[in-house]
């Protein structure tokens, strides 16, 4: 079995799946709006085109005439999903789930409205005013996100009137693609986040990976760790309200889910067709496949007959703190190397900028997940990127 796959998008996640897919025997054509994107250092074939433009992505998948195609990031016209599905193309999950989760809008309805989970009491807006509107509803504090983006992207807190015309313009600086509206949360009194790493198989039972904890600066992952403790009720009921979405989605892949757990339960926050951020934490081996491995398998139609927690593991992130546009270079892997049961990846991203995520540092081990944190956070303070 050799399949050509086209990955649209590849960044870091992009890359390690790549990898996986190599491994496997697969032939894989990375796709970015940039040259030299971390995936495409270890595909066959690269393009570099304008994901958003219809007329480009349909000449890229005419030119390579792909067996699937993966979606890594959101900004992405995943409308013409449904017609390269119709000509026979595996969209992964699939077109309908692809069109849906770049989307906070579908898929909020979708779990909210046809499904009935629990999630915050929320309004959408175009317009400045409608966002004042929607505060007035869910009250302050509340969180403004753009409908589409990605790693926390545009995403702030309200936490007065003075906040809201903050809050619009950042949304709108963060947004991706050409959707210009947000949604507005009421803010849920959580207790942790959790991502549910949920694959579901073609020939087979749906999964789960043990609930990775995260942190958040800014809207994105500083830390995550697996397992994070919790209530077995509480695990159980994201389990099936996972289970749930994914079915209604369809296809076969990984999905990150997030849920807001509380002193009531969980709560149903997002959803994304593919691996997650805070899923990196699995390349610290405390799984019998990391998340980027399972993707690969889901899509090519393996059977992954369980999902096992072999260790203990926590990542942190190692970060930019300047401009550059020249290649970075990385200081402290020597010293940060001699931290016994730790490890680090560099995405090989080709610039720099504050606050963008240069590579990962991981531990792992039999300590609770605490400590591991404290032991990952170690490595990332050491590596510097200049």
């Amino acid at each position: 079995m050799r399949k050509k796959i086209v990955l649209l998008g590849s960044g870091e996640l992009g890359k390690e799946f790549v990898i996986a897919c190599q491994r496997l025997g697969q032939y894989v054509i990375a796709v970015d709006s940039y040259p030299n994107a971390p995936a495409m250092q270890v595909a066959h074939e690269s393009e570099v085109i304008n994901m958003l433009h219809a007329e480009e992505l349909d000449a890229v998948i005419k030119k390579h005439n792909p067996d699937i195609i993966v979606p890594e990031i959101e900004a992405i016209r995943t409308e013409q999903f449904y017609k390269y599905e119709e000509d026979g193309i595996q969209v992964v999950p699939s077109a309908r789930a692809a069109n849906f989760t770049m989307n906070r809008k579908a898929i909020r309805d979708l779990a909210s409205k046809e499904l009935g989970l629990r999630t915050a009491n929320y309004s959408y807006a175009t317009t400045y005013n409608e966002l004042k509107e929607g505060v007035d509803k869910c009250g302050i504090p509340c969180v403004v996100k753009p409908l589409m983006s990605s790693s926390g992207k545009g995403q702030s807190v309200i936490k007065s009137q003075e906040d809201i015309e903050k809050a619009w313009n950042y949304a709108m600086e963060g947004s991706r693609g050409d959707l210009k509206e947000v949604i507005v949360e009421s803010f849920i009194d959580f207790d942790f986040e959790i991502t549910l790493l949920t694959v579901t198989q073609k020939n087979g039972n749906t999964l789960f990976c043990p609930p990775i904890g995260h942190r958040q600066e800014r809207g994105d992952y500083q830390e995550s760790w697996q397992p994070q403790p919790m209530l077995e009720v509480h695990l159980k009921e994201a389990q099936e309200m996972a289970a749930k979405v994914t079915k209604a989605l369809g296809g076969s892949g990984i999905w990150g889910v997030e849920f807001f757990i509380t002193k009531e339960g969980a709560y149903f926050s997002e959803l994304s067709p593919r691996p997650h951020d805070t899923g990196m934490v699995t390349l610290a081996g405390t799984q019998n496949f990391s998340e980027f491995e399972l993707h690969a398998r889901a899509v090519l139609g393996l059977t992954i007959p369980s999902i096992d927690l072999l260790k203990n593991g926590a990542s942190s992130v190692i970060l930019a703190n300047s401009t550059s546009e020249n290649w970075p270079k990385f200081e402290g892997l020597e010293k940060a190397s001699e931290i016994p049961q730790t490890d680090f990846k560099l995405f090989g991203k080709p610039s720099t900028r504050p606050y963008r995520r240069m590579g990962v540092a991981l531990a792992y081990g039999t300590e609770n997940v605490k400590e591991l944190v404290i032991k990952a956070k170690s490595v990332s303070s050491i590596i510097s990127v200049h």
